[in-house]
């Protein structure tokens, strides 16, 4: 596994234009991750169950869905949930985070980019996390091509906090980042204004997918921006709705081929909703990545 310090070499290299060896970024197999947002429920009532299940059926990565300043990591302190994880055979590599523009119930969002990012880096590396992903822009936060070079500009700023601390700031696209303005694409304005080595990408398999995209040509065009992915399989009905890895459209041995040139570190599965047990899905998921990705 690559460390926080040698992985911003290797981008540090990269911006130079310089050629890095396949395995610089060769991502380490032993980990199987799972986004807990598909496990919200579980893990609002009853995070510690939730995790000693999900390490039974054979997780030990997970990435983190619900910070925020007041409630920190599932209503615990940094230390507290970290303890957790670990007693459980866990690492957290990286947790999800809001922009923080939009107002709910007049009040500023706090522990998001653009309020409270301090206490927000401190908790992150007081959990160990290595990649703080900025998760979703709100309906609010998206507007035109301005307002995404406005974004990226938040997005610079604070992976250069990040980067103080060791951590990689990363962003995570939905499929309306791919909607056309004026002939160009949200997406590719938010790679080219961010700096490559401050903003790295999350890119979730299914949006991309979704929006009409393929991601090998990103990863071509953007070699190793892309240290994390969402593994998310997308069903064959007209409604290209969520499914379980390997029982949908998405070619993911072909994709997962191309994992070096992606700059793959961590991955992680999810699943936005599930026909029943979330539990059910994800072991399902597992069991073909293990059969056949890793």
């Amino acid at each position: 596994m690559i460390s926080r310090r040698n992985f911003l070499s290797s981008a540090a290299l990269l911006s130079a234009g310089l050629l890095v060896a396949p395995s610089a970024f060769a991502y380490n197999k032993r980990y199987i991750g799972l986004q807990l947002y598909t496990m919200r429920e579980a893990m609002a009532k009853d995070p510690a169950g939730t995790l000693a299940q999900l390490a039974k059926i054979g997780y030990n990565s997970v990435e983190g869905a619900t910070y925020t300043g007041s409630q920190k990591f599932y209503g615990m302190t940094p230390q507290a949930f970290a303890a957790l994880l670990k007693q459980n055979g866990f690492i957290m590599p990286s947790a999800h985070y809001m922009l923080g523009e939009a107002q709910m119930n007049g009040a500023p969002t706090m522990g998001t980019i653009l309020h409270e990012w301090d206490r927000a880096v401190d908790d992150a590396a007081a959990a160990g996390v290595k990649y703080m992903v900025c998760a979703y822009l709100l309906d609010s936060e998206r507007g035109n091509l301005e307002h995404y070079k406005y974004v990226a500009e938040q997005l610079n700023k604070a992976g250069e906090r990040c980067k103080k601390a060791g951590i990689q700031l990363c962003y995570h696209n939905h499929d309306f980042e791919f909607a056309a303005q004026d002939g160009k694409l949200p997406y590719e304005l938010l790679l080219n204004t961010t700096d490559k080595n401050l903003v790295k990408m999350e890119m979730d398999l299914y949006w991309v997918t979704k929006a009409g995209q393929d991601p090998l040509a990103l990863f071509k065009q953007h070699p190793g921006r892309f240290p994390l992915w969402h593994v998310k399989d997308m069903d064959r009905t007209p409604q290209k709705a969520f499914t379980e890895v390997g029982n949908g459209s998405i070619d993911f041995k072909k994709i997962f081929a191309h994992a070096n040139e992606a700059g793959l570190q961590y991955f992680f599965v999810e699943q936005d909703q599930t026909p029943g047990s979330p539990f059910d899905s994800v072991t399902k998921s597992i069991s073909y990545i293990k059969k056949n990705l890793v």
